[in-house]
C-alpha cells in the first residue's frame, strides 16, 4: 500500500530506516507546523487501510487519539481533532472497514471514459469515483506525472490505482514534510494537489460516509480529514496565491 521512491526506499505510513550515510537535517531547521501536517496525512493515511492487530490495539489504548491531537494542535490549523478511540473488538472494526469500503462488486466498463458498473462498496476510496466528469485514465496519469516528478511511483506489488485515497494522503504527507525541510516547491506543489485532486476525494468520501449508519471511527475520521484538507488548502492559497483555496 505504499508509494516507493524510485531508487527502491519505501515512502509511507512505514518508511525504511535511513542510510548510515544520508544527510542529517537539523532540528532547528525544520518547520514544527508542516512537519505536523506531514504527520497527519500519514496516520490518516494508515487509518483508511484495513487496520491491523497492532494498529487495534493502540486505537484501543487511546495512543492513536492522543497522537492525532498532539499533531492537529502542532500543524497551525485551526480544526477540531477527529474521536479516535474505539470500543470495538479488532474483528469488528475490520468488519466496518469492509463493509464501508471494500464489500461490493465495481468493475470498469470502459477506462477511457470512466464508465463504471458498480454494486458497492457504499464508500468508494477512489477519486475518479467523484470525478464523473473526468475519465480514469486522465485522473490516474495525472496522479502518476506528480508521483513520478518527486522520484516517487505506487508500489508495483500492489498494483492499486493511482487515485487510491491513502496513497494520495502518503504523497500529501511526503510533499508537507519535504516543505518542513524549506522545499517552498513542495509546498506550492501541495496547493496544486489538493486543488486538483485531494479536496475532491476527502470531500466525496466524507459525503458519502455521512449517509451510511454506524461508521463510528471512520465517520470522524473522513470528516475531520475533508476539514483538515479544507483548512490546509485554504492556509497554502493564503500563503501563495493570496486569497482562499
Amino acid at each position: 500500500m505504499d508509494i516507493d521512491t524510485n531508487d527502491g526506499t519505501t515512502d509511507g505510513p512505514e518508511t525504511n530506516a535511513p542510510d548510515e550515510g544520508a544527510k542529517r537535517i537539523d532540528a532547528a531547521d525544520v518547520d514544527p507546523a508542516a512537519a505536523a501536517r506531514g504527520g497527519v496525512y500519514a496516520l490518516a493515511a494508515t487509518l483508511f487501510d484495513e487496520p491491523s492487530k497492532s494498529l487495534h490495539r493502540r486505537l484501543r489504548a487511546g495512543e492513536v487519539d492522543a497522537a492525532c491531537r498532539e499533531l492537529v494542535e502542532a500543524s497551525g490549523l485551526d480544526v477540531e481533532p477527529p474521536d479516535l478511540t474505539v470500543a470495538d473488538d479488532h474483528e469488528t472494526l475490520c468488519a466496518r472497514f469492509n463493509d464501508l469500503f471494500t464489500v461490493g462488486y465495481a468493475e470498469y466498463e470502459d477506462r477511457s471514459d470512466g464508465s463504471l458498473d458498480s454494486s458497492g462498496p457504499p464508500v468508494s476510496l477512489y477519486e475518479t469515483s467523484y470525478r464523473p466528469e473526468a475519465s480514469w485514465n486522465d485522473v490516474n496519469l495525472d496522479l502518476a506525472r506528480a508521483y513520478d516528478h518527486f522520484g516517487l511511483e505506487v508500489d508495483r506489488s500492489v498494483r492499486d490505482n493511482h487515485d487510491y485515497l491513502p496513497y494520495q494522503l502518503e504523497f500529501a504527507g511526503y510533499l508537507a514534510r519535504r516543505e518542513a525541510e524549506s522545499s517552498t516547491d513542495a509546498a506550492r506543489a501541495r496547493l496544486d494537489f489538493h486543488d486538483r485532486h485531494l479536496h475532491v476525494v476527502a470531500g466525496g468520501v466524507a459525503e458519502r460516509i455521512a449517509e451510511e449508519p454506524g461508521t463510528a471511527l471512520y465517520g470522524d475520521l473522513a470528516a475531520f480529514l475533508d476539514r483538515f484538507v479544507a483548512a490546509d488548502q485554504t492556509d497554502l492559497a493564503g500563503r501563495f496565491e493570496g486569497g482562499d483555496g
